[in-house]
């Protein structure tokens, strides 16, 4: 089958079209592409990660399947021992910034859980034909891309704190630099297992029983009844409209969705020309509301959003109008690896900015919410023109948003529509990507503080696009894209 690819490795795409070229579907290539990452891009997603898949099915069925992360502690004893929470400095380039990791920092993974489920509801090809991309790769070893490179380095103190997975990530004492091989052959017997049925999943088997030994043994919190109640949810996508558009994105309880609706309803109701002074300056006074809009929100009892630094996401559309987009995270990582797996636990409960009432305040079985918002464009009468999904953190909905207003309004292709330069408002200030007319950027420092940067940088996001003649995958985040 053809179609269009977007991701951000090579070998994630490579991965996807190896599926669609052998007849599955754009969910099976989805799918391909999520256990191709947990490989090729181990510091941004995981099995033992989560996320969320928007999916358009030929027929016109529209779907959100949310198997992101819930709170864990379903059946823990009250007088259970502390659970371990380690404090680890990452060294930004402009600020140091404490996370936690450690079995205590681990929330109810979905990841793994999700991809059976879409490919078990929306698949086409065996599950075997699936998975054999990805083994490939754990088998074989995947060149580490420039930027995968950088966060590798940049969270060596949690990739080094474990023996096992320093051994990944600093083989022989040395981190891993650009084009190095990574291996990870524990991983590749797990994906032979999962694609026989001999490993199960996380909700019953070897994986399984491995987990929870190692939260048992080692003060975690996720437990055998926390993985026996996880479940998929399958949500009705929030629908909006733009400019003649009708989008439709990531709903409640997330909060990049509502928070990209709300930007581009408020982008809409303006009718200002593309890339003058007036629409960059509404472009930030929209954010600034949006921002706003946030905080007052989150004064309130609701669950603060992930900020995850962890993030990739992949976009495919195939010939008979099946149409993926698919955003997965695994935080920072916890710097554990279930124990003869491979897997990389998440850390999602270590961040205090997804925590604002208290590390390990939430009861058990909550889902935790998200910035992630995978979204598709399409025109009035259904036809779908743009497939897209950002990982970067709060930068997600920022991103997100420029593409989509350079694709309907400035009438940009896919690909100049990714590469374009992009803005950010960060609390007082704006945030420039270099490419901007001067001109512009003067129109802004009228009004506002703005710091440009030299280059590019994945600060400002990693959209990896399709639309139906073309593709793109970010540069900021070592994208890449296949037409078939």
């Amino acid at each position: 089958m053809s179609g269009r690819i977007a991701a951000g490795h090579p070998a994630v795409v490579a991965a996807a079209a190896d599926v669609l070229a052998g007849g599955g579907n754009a969910f099976d290539a989805a799918v391909a592409a999520g256990f191709a990452a947990a490989v090729a891009e181990p510091c941004l997603t995981s099995l033992a990660g989560g996320g969320f898949l928007l999916a358009r099915t030929a027929a016109g069925e529209e779907v959100l399947f949310d198997f992101f992360v819930d709170t864990p502690g379903r059946g823990l004893a009250t007088d259970r021992p502390k659970p371990r929470f380690d404090a680890v400095d990452v060294r930004f380039p402009a600020a140091v910034q404490t996370f936690h990791c450690g079995p205590g920092s681990v929330a109810v993974p979905g990841a793994l859980t999700g991809y059976l489920h879409v490919h078990d509801r929306l698949g086409r090809v065996p599950l075997e034909r699936v998975l054999a991309p990805a083994i490939r790769l754990a088998a074989d070893g995947v060149a580490l891309e420039p930027r995968q490179a950088a966060i590798v380095g940049l969270l060596a103190p949690i990739l080094t704190r474990e023996p096992a997975t320093a051994a990944i990530f600093a083989p022989g004492g040395r981190l891993l630099r650009p084009n190095d091989t990574l291996h990870n052959p524990e991983l590749g017997a797990l994906l032979e297992g999962v694609a026989s049925g001999a490993s199960g999943d996380l909700r019953g088997g070897p994986l399984h029983d491995r987990l929870v030994a190692l939260m048992v043994d080692h003060d975690g919190l996720v437990t055998a009844e926390d993985l026996a109640a996880y479940e998929v949810i399958e949500r009705e996508p929030l629908a909006v409209e733009f400019h003649g558009r009708r989008i439709i994105t990531n709903p409640p309880p997330s909060f990049g969705g509502r928070l990209v609706g709300l930007a581009l309803e408020l982008a809409g109701a303006r009718r200002v020309t593309y890339r003058t002074p007036a629409w960059v300056e509404a472009l930030v006074e929209d954010m600034i509301e949006v921002d706003r809009r946030r905080v007052a929100e989150l004064a309130g009892p609701q669950q603060q959003p992930s900020t995850s630094r962890g993030t990739t996401h992949v976009s495919v559309a195939d010939d008979e109008g099946n149409i993926a987009a698919m955003t997965t995270s695994n935080g920072e990582g916890s710097g554990d690896l279930v124990p003869g797996t491979g897997v990389q636990l998440n850390n999602m409960l270590g961040e205090d900015d997804l925590h604002p009432g208290g590390f390990h305040a939430a009861p058990p079985g909550v889902r935790v919410s998200s910035m992630m918002a995978p979204t598709i464009v399409s025109a009035t009468d259904g036809r779908p023109e743009l497939v897209l999904g950002s990982g970067g953190s709060k930068r997600i909905r920022t991103a997100i948003l420029q593409v989509i207003c350079a694709f309907v309004d400035g009438g940009l292709d896919v690909d100049r529509a990714v590469h374009a330069p992009r803005l950010h408002w960060d609390t007082d200030h704006v945030e420039a990507e270099p490419g901007w007319d001067p001109g512009l950027i003067d129109a802004l420092r009228a009004r506002w503080p703005v710091n440009v940067w030299p280059a590019i940088d994945m600060y400002f996001g990693g959209v990896h696009a399709v639309s139906p003649t073309g593709a793109s995958g970010d540069p900021r985040r070592d994208g890449a894209h296949a037409l078939l």
